[in-house]
């Protein structure tokens, strides 16, 4: 029988037996289909593509940049959209749409892996503002603004993708992804630079930096903390940190 780790008894130490391990999970391989086709998620987790077999008529929406290869039966269209929110907040303002038959492989620019997630018309979820990669027809991307405390501190700028409908979404990350999924009333904290996307609330919460990336001068710093229900998807590399390191070794000119 199962041991219950929601009951304290059953913990030794304050921690969970080294045979029970609990938290977050690293996402497995992915294959599957949807309305009109059918996906694999392979060379996981740091040089992941999607490769998508699209019926006759079926179309796929991408991030621009994102084709890899394809069928020449597939054909591509290229929407501008111009939007005055999409220029404050720095968004795409392109889109491209890929209509089958054929075969059509995607990937992120950054080293990292990829992630579908199937929507019902139940859920919204948020999405980071680098971290969409491909959609089926009837999910729908929207940007919206998130509020200013949480554009500056949250680290994913003043809008971020809202996604909803029905259909599947495919999310990329910097490194690997990780999937936690919350009981209802359950809290986790995320540091900022490490969001992907969500489906349930949060609020910043003030705690002491010790190293974390939101780092303020007094020493103090800024996470975000979820509330379930609902699921977090992680990555395991901060774009921006990444950055600094890079800064940090690269010659300097004389």
């Amino acid at each position: 029988m199962q041991t219950n780790l929601n009951n304290p008894a059953n913990l030794v130490g304050g921690a969970p037996p080294p045979t029970h391990f609990v938290g977050a999970v690293a996402t497995s391989d992915d294959v599957g289909t949807f309305n009109g086709g059918s996906y694999r998620i392979s060379h996981r987790d740091t040089n992941t593509i999607l490769t998508v077999q699209l019926a006759v008529g079926c179309p796929l929406h991408a991030k621009p940049g994102a084709m890899v290869a394809m069928s020449p039966t597939i054909t591509l269209k290229g929407n501008v959209k111009f939007s005055v929110k999409k220029i404050i907040a720095g968004g795409e303002l392109s889109s491209s749409t890929y209509t089958g038959p054929g075969e059509l492989i995607l990937a992120p620019s950054a080293l990292g892996d990829i992630t579908s997630i199937r929507l019902t018309g139940q859920e919204q979820w948020s999405v980071g503002h680098d971290a969409y990669l491909a959609s089926t027809q009837a999910v729908v991307k929207d940007y919206k603004r998130q509020g200013l405390g949480k554009a500056i501190f949250s680290g994913e700028g003043l809008f971020v993708y809202k996604i909803s409908g029905t259909g599947l979404l495919w999310v990329s990350s910097f490194g690997a992804i990780i999937r936690k999924d919350l009981a209802a009333g359950e809290k986790y904290i995320v540091d900022n630079g490490h969001l992907v996307a969500w489906n349930t609330s949060y609020v910043l919460e003030r705690v002491a930096s010790g190293g974390l990336i939101s780092g303020l001068s007094s020493g103090e710093g800024l996470v975000c903390k979820f509330t379930g229900p609902g699921t977090v998807f992680l990555q395991t590399r901060n774009p921006r940190e990444f950055a600094v390191f890079l800064g940090g070794i690269a010659p300097q000119n004389a």
